[in-house]
C-alpha cells in the first residue's frame, strides 16, 4: 500500500535468520531507505554545535535523523530477545555491530552443534 504516493516497505522479521540472510535483508531495506551508509560508517557527533557553520549544523541534523531512522528500522526487524541484546545502543552503527556479533556467534554455535 502506498502512503502519500510513496511505496511502503515491510520490515523483515529476522527471527531465526542466519547472519548472512539477516545482512542481505537489512542491507537491502536500509539501502532502500537511504540509511545504510550511516549504519555501516556511523557519523561524527559534534561536541560544540555553536562553533559549527549553518551548513555543518544542517549536515549534523540530517546525519542524526538518518541514524535514528536506521535504528528504528533495525529495532522493527527484531524479536524481543534480539532487541534486548542491542537495546542500549545509542546509534545505528553500534546496534548493528552488537547484532552482528550476536548473530555471528549464534551461527558458530549452530555449526558446532551440527558437527556433533
Amino acid at each position: 500500500m502506498a502512503v502519500n504516493g510513496a511505496a511502503s516497505f515491510q520490515v523483515p522479521l529476522l527471527k531465526g535468520s542466519t547472519y548472512d540472510n539477516c545482512f542481505i535483508k537489512m542491507m537491502a531495506l536500509l539501502g532502500a531507505h537511504d540509511v545504510w551508509e550511516v549504519v555501516e560508517k556511523g557519523y561524527k557527533e559534534s561536541q560544540d554545535e555553536d562553533s559549527l557553520t549553518k551548513a555543518q549544523r544542517d549536515t549534523l541534523k540530517d546525519s542524526r535523523k538518518r541514524d535514528k531512522k536506521a535504528l528504528f528500522l533495525i529495532y522493527q526487524a527484531l524479536d524481543e530477545d534480539e532487541f534486548e541484546k542491542i537495546s542500549n545502543a545509542t546509534s545505528a552503527k553500534e546496534a548493528w555491530e552488537k547484532l552482528k556479533t550476536s548473530c555471528q556467534g549464534e551461527d558458530k554455535v549452530k555449526k558446532v552443534r551440527l558437527q556433533i
